[in-house]
């Protein structure tokens, strides 16, 4: 009798223990969205280094690109995206109003299209769409998990994991926000288990950019390739 009590107690308090830690991940996730709410309605515009990891799983190799980005909020529509990679090679790419922009000198090409209809153009400006989302989007479109406190990029973050409620794209997204509510290292794993890793650092917030620097220019002898 007294060898079953002790095994009740213990059984009670693993439950009790469980249940606590279950709720403290639920509220961490609600704070994070609650910043992550806060910072996207007083997020104006974004000027940031940025960095990207494409991973082949069938080949086990990566690809790195580095540049800088521009991004401006349209409320009530998708935001303006500009990024200008410095490596490996020069590539300028821009999206805004449902439209994509590559511009490659070294091949004077420039690969034009819609964002919608667009297959692996447009890529890094998927990640990058998680800064705009609402606290109510993320929870009507994502299954939200808590993995934990990382360090990204040497800044303390919590780490969500955003598994998509209908059909999407790709099967998992990974965001890592910082204590501002800011996601500054954004990863896609697609259901090939191809992975786009991008990262952000040296933000400038809510500086005024113009429309205008999202267009691309390029000399008129480039070959214009529609998608």
């Amino acid at each position: 009798m007294n060898s079953f009590f002790k095994f009740t107690l213990s059984a009670v308090a693993f439950l009790l223990l469980t249940g606590a830690f279950v709720e403290t991940k639920a509220q961490t996730i609600n704070e994070v969205l609650r910043r992550m709410e806060e910072h996207n309605k007083a997020l104006t515009s974004l000027r940031a280094n940025v960095k990207m990891e494409k991973y082949n799983s069938q080949l086990d190799e990566s690809d790195f690109y580095e540049g800088k980005t521009i991004y401006l909020v349209q409320r009530g529509d998708k935001p303006y995206v500009r990024i200008d990679w410095s490596k490996p090679a020069e590539e300028s790419l821009a999206v805004f109003k449902g439209q994509y922009i590559i511009y490659r000198p070294r091949l004077k090409q420039v690969m034009t299209g819609s964002v919608d209809s667009a297959k692996g153009n447009s890529d890094v400006s998927n990640p990058l769409s998680f800064i705009n989302m609402s606290k109510a989007e993320l929870k009507a479109n994502f299954s939200i998990k808590y993995i934990g406190e990382e360090t990204a990029s040497g800044v303390k973050t919590w780490h969500l994991e955003l598994t998509p409620k209908t059909g999407k794209s790709f099967k998992v997204a990974d965001i890592w926000v910082d204590g501002n509510g800011m996601p500054i290292q954004m990863k896609i794993t697609e259901k090939n288990n191809d992975t786009t890793t991008v990262v952000l650092s040296n933000m400038t917030k809510n500086s005024t950019i113009k429309g205008s620097v999202f267009v691309i220019d390029y000399p008129k002898d480039t070959q214009i390739v529609k998608g």
